[in-house]
């Protein structure tokens, strides 16, 4: 892991979570509503030269057991899907990430496509081989990391074939 720096004080503002949280919700909706034409891309810092594949990630609450939607970056490997619970590189994990560790059971939209998946936390060997992976899909998951004494978690999302 790289040494931890000290996270921009301007990122801290208590009004940013809210600015997020409104921004997903806006994106989830042109998201559904294009099937990925619009919010299916992360074009914003690193993913402005390199833009990065969006997914929504259905999950349920763990305390309120309320069905969420929230747009993640993916990459895939193999069968799998792979997202990351960066959240920006905050020192708390992302209640999405929680509420999959409660529900792991739960279904992905691609563009227009719905998917059945089991989520589960990769596990440090598997994590040690999809990080630099998932590096050179989002760079910015590496200042991240450096922004946070938490490892960040990586999530291999399998297909289900249950439904």
């Amino acid at each position: 892991m790289s040494p931890q720096r000290p996270r921009p004080k301007q990122l801290d503002s208590p009004l940013l979570p809210k600015l997020f949280k409104y921004m997903a919700r806006i994106q989830v909706w042109c998201y559904r509503r294009t099937s990925g034409r619009l919010g299916g891309t992360w074009r914003v810092a690193a993913g402005f030269r390199k833009p990065v594949p969006v997914l929504l990630l259905d999950h349920r609450g763990r305390k309120s057991d309320r069905l969420h939607t929230t747009p993640l970056l993916y990459m895939t490997d193999g069968p799998d899907t792979i997202v990351v619970a960066s959240q920006g590189g905050l020192p708390k994990d992302p209640q999405w990430y929680l509420n999959l560790r409660s529900h792991p059971d739960t279904q992905v939209q691609i563009r227009a496509e719905r998917r059945p998946v089991r989520a589960r936390t990769a596990d440090p060997r598997e994590r040690a081989r999809l990080w630099p992976l998932l590096l050179e899909v989002y760079a910015d998951f590496e200042m991240y990391q450096a922004w946070t004494e938490r490892e960040i978690p990586v999530v291999v999302l399998r297909p289900r074939t249950d439904e």
